[in-house]
């Protein structure tokens, strides 16, 4: 969780490139929002051979991915159910050449008999995407799909359900950015970029110590910030505790007749 969260503050600071995604990548990870990074086909298709378990992905407004990276992700990462694009022009152009990737194919079968065939023999194609985030989809894609994967649901909105009935993800939602849930308790200040005019940059010395990587600037960040919140954290959870025993006294009867009949103990005994 805290390598996702170090990877958000840098996407939201315009830092995320391929080199802070290839270092911080988690095989742990099920979401990665991309969104407007500078990252490319080579750092996405690291990113899924390390993070086989991803179920959502944003790579909307990534003008430097082309169909090739979203196939490493289609191949690698079977368990995707939500992928968001589009938003800028070659992200539409992408996501537009991404069609044949979505739709379900059958491959050429070998085997003698049905019970010597494995899933993966007989599909391909995004078999688990149920969830298409593409807000600004043309029309004719957009009957291609309907037409060809009918059982992916293109820009869901919060009301809607699938034939299972199950309840649209806040991940499919375009309102709400993927990695909110990462974030959410974040200071918003952690990825403010500063206005200040650029200094210009000094002739490096050939003896001065090697600049750390910006992954680690920003994990040694991240360790700063939660070592300085920490007694915070744990103040407020006290607080919470104290507030939830004394909400539980004085709405239990049982609790709240023996409190009472201690602290007349006490008074008889003090008399």
């Amino acid at each position: 969780m805290k390598q996702l969260a170090i990877l958000s503050i840098a996407r939201r600071r315009r830092l995320l490139n391929d080199e802070v995604l290839t270092a911080l990548a988690e095989s742990s990870w099920e979401i990665l929002d991309i969104s407007g990074s500078d990252v490319t086909d080579v750092g996405l298709a690291t990113v899924a051979n390390v993070c086989s378990n991803l179920r959502a992905v944003d790579i909307s407004r990534c003008e430097k991915i082309t169909n090739a990276g979203v196939s490493k992700i289609v191949s690698h990462c079977l368990s995707l159910e939500i992928l968001r694009c589009g938003g800028c022009p070659r992200s539409e152009f992408t996501a537009r050449r991404c069609l044949n990737l979505l739709k379900p194919k059958l491959n050429t079968l070998e085997e003698d008999s049905w019970e010597e065939l494995d899933t993966l023999d007989i599909g391909g194609g995004a078999e688990s995407l149920r969830w298409l985030v593409w807000p600004k989809i043309d029309d004719n894609s957009k009957e291609t799909l309907a037409a060809e994967c009918p059982r992916v649901t293109i820009n869901p909105q919060p009301s809607l359900y699938d034939l299972s009935g199950s309840k649209v993800p806040v991940e499919a939602l375009a309102s709400v950015p993927l990695d909110h849930s990462i974030v959410e308790d974040v200071d918003p200040k952690t990825w403010a970029v500063s206005a200040a005019p650029r200094r210009p940059v000094a002739p490096s010395n050939p003896n001065d110590p090697p600049e750390i990587p910006i992954a680690e600037r920003f994990r040694l960040a991240y360790v700063e910030r939660e070592a300085r919140l920490a007694p915070k954290r744990a103040k407020r959870e006290r607080q919470q505790r104290r507030r939830a025993e004394r909400d539980y006294m004085m709405n239990d009867i049982d609790a709240r007749s023996i409190a009472l009949a201690s602290q007349a103990s006490r008074n008889l005994r003090k008399s």
